[in-house]
C-alpha cells in the first residue's frame, strides 16, 4: 500500500523533511510528533524510508462504506494499529503493550503525546502515559517530529485536501536509559514528557499551551453551544417582537 500512495502523495505535495539522519537505519526508536491533522499519519510514514506503527482510534478501522473501506485499507497498509479511543485504561494500557511489541520487534514506534489533534495550530500539554511509559520500560530512544503546516492542507471539515507543501522537522534523538524501569513513577513520566513536549515546541515553532487539548476543545465546544444558544433565544426574542407588533399594527422598530 505504501508502494502505491508514496509517489502520488510526494508528487501532489512535495513534502520537504528536514533530519532525515537522525532516523536510526535499524533497531528500535519512538517517534514523538505534534498532531496538526489526519494527515500527519500519511506524511510522516510516507517520507520515512522503514515502516512506522502509530495508534490510531479504532473508527479509522470500521468505519462503514467505501470511504471507510479504503481509510481502513490504507491504514493496514502503512501498518497502523486500531485502539478504542472511548475504552479508557484498558485502551490506554492496549496502546502501550503495543508500542512495547513494535520496540521489541525492532521497529519504529509513533506516537502523537498531545492524545488528539490540536484544535487551532497550537502544541498543547502531553500526555505522561503511552511515550513516556514505553520509553522507560523499553529503553528506546525518543526522537521528537513536528509537523509543519499540515493543519492547513486538510483542517477539520475540509473534504478535499489543499495543495500545498507540508513540512517534517526530525530532531535528535532523546536518551531516557538513565529513567529505565521507572515507568510508574508518575514524576519521572512527566518530566520525560515535558522534556519531549520542549523539543516539539523548539521544532515547530508552535505557542505552547500547557493544557490538554482534551480540555481545549471540550472549552472550545461548550463556548460554541453557549453562542448558538444565544443566537437561538435572540432569534426568539426577535420573533416574539415582530408578532407582538404585528399585532399592534407596527412594524418591529414601532413605526
Amino acid at each position: 500500500m505504501k508502494a502505491i500512495i508514496a509517489p502520488p502523495v510526494k508528487l501532489a505535495f512535495r513534502p520537504w523533511v528536514e533530519g532525515l539522519e537522525n532516523i536510526p537505519a535499524e533497531g528500535p526508536a519512538i517517534l514523538a510528533s505534534n498532531h496538526l491533522s489526519f494527515s500527519d499519519s500519511i506524511f510522516l510514514p510516507v517520507m520515512l524510508d522503514r515502516p512506522v506503527t502509530f495508534i490510531a482510534k479504532a473508527e479509522y478501522f470500521t468505519t462503514p462504506g467505501v470511504k471507510g473501506r479504503l481509510t481502513a485499507a490504507f491504514m493496514k497498509g502503512v501498518g497502523q494499529l486500531p485502539v478504542d479511543r472511548d475504552g479508557g485504561r484498558t485502551a490506554g494500557e492496549a496502546a502501550i503493550r503495543s508500542g512495547i511489541k513494535v520496540i521489541e520487534n525492532g521497529g519504529l514506534f509513533g506516537i502523537y503525546p498531545e492524545g488528539t489533534r490540536s484544535p487551532d495550530g497550537r502544541l498543547y500539554r502531553g500526555k505522561p502515559g503511552g511515550l513516556a511509559r514505553v520509553a522507560l520500560a523499553t529503553g528506546a530512544p525518543v526522537i521528537p517530529v513536528a509537523m509543519i503546516d499540515t493543519e492547513k492542507i486538510q483542517p477539520p471539515g475540509r473534504a478535499m485536501p489543499k495543495l500545498m507543501r507540508p513540512g517534517i522537522r526530525i530532531g535528535k534523538p532523546l536518551d531516557f536509559s538513565r529513567y529505565q524501569g521507572m515507568d510508574n513513577d508518575r514524576f519521572v513520566l512527566r518530566a520525560v514528557t515535558d522534556e519531549v513536549m520542549y523539543e516539539l515546541m523548539r521544532l515547530s515553532g508552535q505557542e505552547y499551551v500547557d493544557m490538554y487539548a482534551t480540555a481545549a476543545k471540550r472549552q472550545l465546544a461548550e463556548a460554541a453551544k453557549a453562542q448558538k444558544a444565544a443566537g437561538a433565544e435572540k432569534a426568539a426574542e426577535r420573533a416574539k417582537a415582530e408578532k407582538a407588533a404585528a399585532a399592534g399594527g407596527r412594524t418591529p422598530e414601532g413605526h
